[in-house]
């Protein structure tokens, strides 16, 4: 008994010390596989100090289970699934997904693949890294994996259960390795090669541009990036109108620094379109207080003047109506003020009517409404029943200086004021303006007549009165039209056609075109202008339109009463300048669709020179009239929505029919 009590003592220590001799291997290898992991968290690699050792636990470790639990157990090959989204992927930052960028499509010869691993039939499309290649990584098995994977190891696929593989401690070591790699990379935000469907390579076209390596970037200017629809406006204004706005203001960022690149310059351009930058020694500044014309911030300077005009053109709108004083106004004056001819208005618009309408206000406020929010009444007088209004763009209206007027009577009885003159002068920028128009003696025989009127209102027109001579060296106390730089004279001249009624017809309606040219040789202005008998040194513009009087009122037949006039070109304009080829008319041209008076309106479209001026001038500082601006605006807009609602009642209502 005591030999079998010390036999079952010394069987129980062998067993104990056997267990507890595996429990210490085992609590080893987990040591070492703890180690490993710890240190493949550093660099992405699952090492073992000795591999043999981890073996050998192991398989201790197993030969020490039961043998009731070894037969029920099946153990599988563990093949765990990477997550589809890793929740653990750290959040890169800007610079390194622009990094990234810039390292995936950098040149189109560059490969985008990973040298080291193999690709797919149909290429990739990986992420660029300039790390080594992780020689312990593993790629899981196509079995247990998702379908995605292409990449499969031999190993893996032909995995068997544990208790039939015996002896394959070290593959299970390998395994083990290869499964803490995997997992590393994970936790990490590397996703493994086989973990995404491979693309096939995208090559560019061509090299792509370099990037810019500045701060202007793109992206902080979307604020004042100019729209596409817009790009080529500078290219579509010069080539149709002649002039694009523009600033010497932008040359200077350069040179002060203020900006980095050409983008830049552009972001400045847009965002400065209208108003440039303004810099601190110019407001400083007070040398504009002594007349310079170079002088830096000066109001009608050279710098300004270019701002606003590059070209130092302006166009301007000259227009001569004799209303009859009729007192039913057009419905519509956008015929008579916009024609459809040039794609842009113009700067200035010079109205001048003779007999004009009992109520003035209501003319000038019809103008207005016609013109819209985008001009102002800069002035307007009034001799009699000869009215003149002078609109211009409303931002220029801080380049005139004071505006003047004066008339004269040419009648003998001078309480009857419906023949005389009335002018009106100005000074923009550095160039004077003299606006005359008149109504001269009418008959079809009393050209000398017409000539005193002329020259009674040259002599006796009393202009300029505060506001300076820009030249006085050229000019003459007898001629009014000497003292500006530019003068437009427009009315009606009362000059008729030397003919008859009859051939005057037959020529009219044999050929319109070549017969206006015809008609001319007849006309009393253009034989006594030759002459240098009247409007010395103005000219005229070719005229290609038929003449303007006299029509039955609402009719395009000329006169059918029993006098039977002569249709004849009484409304005219002419002009003069002290500087050659100062003036280019544009077109010059007659309105027919306006029916209400007799006479027919007649405009001219012209394109000035401008020049530099001193700010030592008696300015207008804004001068408008406010009142009639508010109230055209305010009929502009009831206008529209009547029209809008009378449109919508138009399309609402329905008309029945019943057969």
């Amino acid at each position: 008994m005591s030999t079998l009590n010390g036999f079952s003592q010394h069987s129980g220590a062998c067993v104990t010390q056997s267990t507890e001799g595996g429990a210490v291997q085992d609590l080893q290898a987990k040591k070492a596989v703890k180690a490993a992991r710890k240190e493949a968290s550093g660099n992405g690699v699952l090492t073992f100090d000795d591999p043999s050792r981890v073996d050998t636990s192991l398989n201790e470790t197993l030969k020490l289970l039961p043998d009731e639990l070894k037969a029920n157990m099946k153990i599988k090959s563990v093949t765990p699934r990477p997550p589809r989204k890793p929740r653990l992927e750290r959040a890169a930052s800007l610079d390194e997904k622009n990094w990234r960028r810039w390292r995936r499509f950098r040149t189109s010869q560059e490969s985008l693949t990973d040298p080291y691993e193999t690709s797919s039939s149909n290429g990739s499309l990986q992420e660029a890294t300039l790390s080594p290649p992780i020689r312990g990584r593993a790629t899981p098995c196509s079995q247990c994996c998702e379908p995605n994977s292409l990449h499969s190891s031999p190993d893996a696929s032909e995995a068997s259960p544990m208790g039939k593989s015996r002896g394959s401690t070290s593959d299970l070591g390998k395994r083990a390795s290869e499964i803490s790699s995997a997992f590393g990379g994970l936790l990490r935000g590397k996703a493994f090669a086989g973990s995404k469907p491979r693309l096939s390579q995208i090559m560019p076209a061509r090299p792509l541009p370099p990037m810019e390596l500045n701060v202007a970037s793109h992206t902080l200017r979307t604020a004042n990036r100019i729209d596409s629809d817009f790009m080529d406006y500078r290219h579509y204004s010069q080539h149709k109108f002649g002039r694009v706005s523009s600033s010497l203001s932008d040359t200077r960022l350069h040179g002060n620094g203020t900006v980095c690149d050409n983008c830049s310059t552009d972001s400045m351009k847009s965002t400065f379109s209208l108003l440039t930058p303004i810099r601190s020694k110019d407001v400083r500044s007070r040398s504009y207080l002594e007349g310079s014309l170079l002088a830096n911030g000066a109001l009608l300077g050279a710098e300004e003047l270019s701002r606003y005009f590059p070209d130092r053109n302006i166009g301007i709108f000259v227009a001569t109506w004799n209303m009859q004083g009729q007192k039913e106004l057009p419905v519509n004056l956008d015929d008579f003020l916009l024609p459809t001819d040039p794609d842009y208005a113009q700067d200035m618009y010079v109205i001048g009517v003779q007999e004009g309408c009992p109520d003035r206000r209501e003319w000038e406020i019809r103008l207005q409404e016609t013109l819209g929010p985008h001009y102002v009444m800069l002035y307007s007088a009034a001799h009699g029943v000869l009215y003149m209004s002078v609109f211009i763009r409303r931002d220029l209206i801080w380049f005139c200086s004071e505006v003047e007027y004066a008339t004269v009577t040419t009648r003998i009885v001078s309480q009857i004021k419906t023949k005389g003159a009335l002018g009106i002068c100005f000074t923009f920028f550095g160039t004077s303006f003299l606006f005359i128009t008149s109504h001269f003696t009418s008959g079809d025989s009393k050209v000398n007549e017409r000539k005193l009127d002329y020259n009674k209102t040259i002599q006796a027109l009393t202009l300029p009165k505060n506001v300076p001579d820009t030249n006085p060296y050229r000019s003459s106390s007898s001629d009014v039209t000497s003292r500006f730089d530019e003068v437009f004279w427009f009315g009606d001249f009362n000059f008729r056609l030397n003919k008859d009624r009859e051939t005057v017809d037959s020529i009219l309606n044999q050929n319109p075109e070549t017969g206006v040219s015809k008609l001319l040789a007849y006309d009393q202005l253009t034989s006594e202008m030759s002459r240098g008998s009247i409007f010395k040194g103005f000219q005229e513009a070719d005229i290609h339109f038929r003449p303007s009087y006299k029509f039955d009122i609402g009719k395009d037949s000329y006169d059918t009463t029993s006098k039977q006039r002569t249709p004849s070109y009484t409304d005219r304009v002419v002009y003069r300048s002290r500087y050659r080829d100062d003036i280019h008319a544009v077109k010059y041209s007659s309105c027919p669709v306006i029916k209400t008076s007799d006479h027919r309106p007649v405009f001219a479209l012209f394109r000035v020179k401008v020049r530099p001026g001193r700010d030592n001038i008696p300015l207008a500082a804004g001068q408008f009239d406010r009142e009639l601006y508010l109230i055209g605006i305010k009929r502009r807009i009831t206008r529209e929505l009547q029209n809008r609602r009378a449109q919508k009642d138009q399309k609402s209502s329905s008309v029945c029919s019943i057969s």
